[in-house]
């Protein structure tokens, strides 16, 4: 069932930031699926994610800039994310992420400077962008009760 932001968002922020980790698929070059957890975080319907800027993912990106967001837990909620992902190499991007991060209450924020000592700055920092074309939110609980999922499309 087709829905608008504000009718999805509260239910998508909730299950999101119960789950934080998220299975995120892109494409390899051979046009094959490839999963592997990662973390976003969320302000409203845009996704931001920090992470390597030179890794496999990055590869894949450079031909084919979709990806998949698929979030479960064992409450039986779901959401998924279908997005166009994009590089924001702007440095007042990456200092906003970095700050973001920093700022927001655990489990979603965390200290990137775990994984990047040199800071916003350093080259291996990557602020990847997340701009859902498609999202879906539904449980097994509405599954079971025959209550469609709820579709967000911009």
């Amino acid at each position: 069932m087709d829905v608008s932001w504000d009718d999805i968002a509260p239910d998508f922020h909730r299950i999101t930031g119960r789950i934080v980790w998220c299975t995120v698929t892109t494409i390899d070059r051979k046009g094959r699926p490839r999963a592997r957890i990662l973390h976003p975080i969320w302000e409203g319907s845009t996704g931001w994610i920090a992470t390597g800027r030179r890794t496999l993912k990055a590869r894949h990106l450079e031909k084919n800039p979709y990806v998949s967001c698929s979030y479960w837990d064992q409450q039986h909620e779901q959401v998924y994310a279908e997005c166009t992902a994009h590089w924001d190499d702007s440095k007042e991007s990456r200092h906003r992420l970095w700050d973001v991060l920093k700022e927001t209450p655990s489990p979603v924020g965390y200290d990137p400077s775990m994984f990047w000592p040199g800071g916003p700055d350093d080259p291996s920092f990557g602020a990847l962008k997340l701009e859902p074309w498609r999202v879906e939110v539904w449980s097994l609980g509405e599954m079971a009760s025959g209550k469609p999922s709820r579709v967000w499309r911009p």
